[in-house]
Order: structure tokens, then sequence, then C-alpha cells
């Protein structure tokens, strides 16, 4: 048994680890709260998208070989922009499917006009903004750049991110996501850019977690009175094993 100043060393060890990781261990239990609780599809802003939507046919388009300037087309999408057909070459460039004509990104009516085709028409426009650049902890990091972003009359505090090159809708903000997104960067420690499992920080608090509870089991097991008394009848069974062999 572990006695002593061994012991003490022990129980403060524990008592300051549980201090200094406390906070952290109650964020990692509010946010797994938070994730098992909510609906992912509800995160990603799958009820604010319409069903069913019907993808519209075009006819008289002219062959991508024919696109001004010529390109090399390596990969090729054909976008709906405000009823209009344009072909998204290359991941790069825009093309009127029709004319062969390069376009030069989207307008704002444009990008309502592509939103109002995903998005439900019970939400109203309350503005939009162009976004060229944002940092890592923005909730459209890691996309497409410059964008729309259209803001909605709504209580969720909805906006929506159009890209100006494609044309295309590419996310869904809104008050709930925003809640999950800061409580996931609390539980991954992640504090620069939030997804990066492997972060140093997140390491070290894990290790000192672990050291944590396996310190609270050697206090259980050396305070613990039934073990006290295991003990001493090992002891006793040992000594009485010993004056016997002589």
């Amino acid at each position: 048994m572990i006695k002593g100043k061994k012991a003490k060393w022990i129980r403060k060890s524990h008592r300051y680890l549980g201090i200094f990781l406390g906070l952290q261990f109650l964020m990692w239990t509010i946010s797994g709260i938070y994730f098992s609780w909510t609906n992912i599809d509800d995160i990603h802003g799958d009820q604010f998208h319409k069903k069913g939507i019907v993808t519209e046919s075009f006819s008289d388009l002219i062959s991508p070989s024919h696109l001004v300037p010529a390109t090399t087309v390596q990969t090729i999408e054909l976008r709906n922009i405000n009823q209009q057909p344009y072909y998204w070459v290359n991941e790069k460039l825009l093309y009127n499917a029709k004319t062969g004509e390069l376009k030069n990104g989207i307008s704002k009516e444009e990008a309502i006009a592509i939103a109002a085709k995903n998005i439900i028409s019970s939400v109203k426009v309350k503005g939009i903004q162009l976004i060229t650049k944002t940092g890592k902890h923005h909730e459209y990091r890691e996309r497409l750049l410059p964008a729309y972003v259209i803001s909605y009359n709504e209580p969720n505090n909805l906006k929506v991110y159009v890209s100006v090159n494609d044309g295309k809708l590419q996310t869904v903000r809104h008050r709930d996501w925003r809640w999950f997104d800061f409580l996931w960067m609390t539980h991954t420690m992640d504090y620069e850019g939030r997804d990066n499992m492997n972060n140093m920080v997140l390491r070290i608090f894990s290790l000192l977690g672990l050291i944590s509870v396996l310190s609270g089991f050697l206090l259980w097991y050396i305070s613990s009175p039934t073990i006290r008394k295991i003990w001493k009848k090992i002891k006793k069974q040992i000594k009485i094993i010993s004056i016997q062999s002589f």
C-alpha cells in the first residue's frame, strides 16, 4: 500500500489536475450532449432547402469546343443561373452555354435568383453583401471566394452563400449551426481552425485527462477500507506461511 508522502503527493496532483482540466471536461461534456441531442441534417440547414427541385433542361447548347476564348476541357458541368444555361469548365471558368462567351462572375441579382431557386420561399431577403476574404473562424471558411452572402429576415439569422465565379449555392448558415461550430471548436480544442483533430493542445489535454482518471483510481485504491482489509489479510496469511515454513 502507498502511504505517507507518496499518497499525499498523489492526492495533491489529482486535485490540481482536476482544477486545471475541469473546465475543458465540462466543455467536452456540454458539447457531447449538444451533438447527441441535435439532428445533423438540421445543423446542415436542410430545413431551409426546397424539396423536390426539378432540374431544368435546355436546348440549342453549343459544343464545348466552341467556347471563347478556347480552352482544353478537363471537367464540365451545366449550371442554371437565373434560367440561363452556363458551362462550369475545369472548376474555374464560367461560359454561357448558348453563346460560348466567358462570364466574369455573377451579379447580385443572379445570386439572389440562385438562392431563391434553392431556399424555401417563406423567408425574405434582408440584404446581400460581397465578401472577398474570410478568416480562420469565419462561418464561410475554406470555400470558394469571392462570394455573395445573402441575409434573410428569419429568427435563426439565416445566411446563404453563393460563390461569384461558379454561380453555385455553396452553403447555408444559421443560429444552430453557429452553436454547433463553436462547441465543435471547444470539443476538438482546435482554436485556430476548428477541424484539426491532431493539434497539440488536444493531445496534451487528452494525456492529462488520462493521468487524472488513473490517479483517481489510484486514490480510490489507497483510500478504500475494503482494500486495506484485503491487504491486512494477505499480510497475515504471508506471515503465517513464513512462520510455518521454519
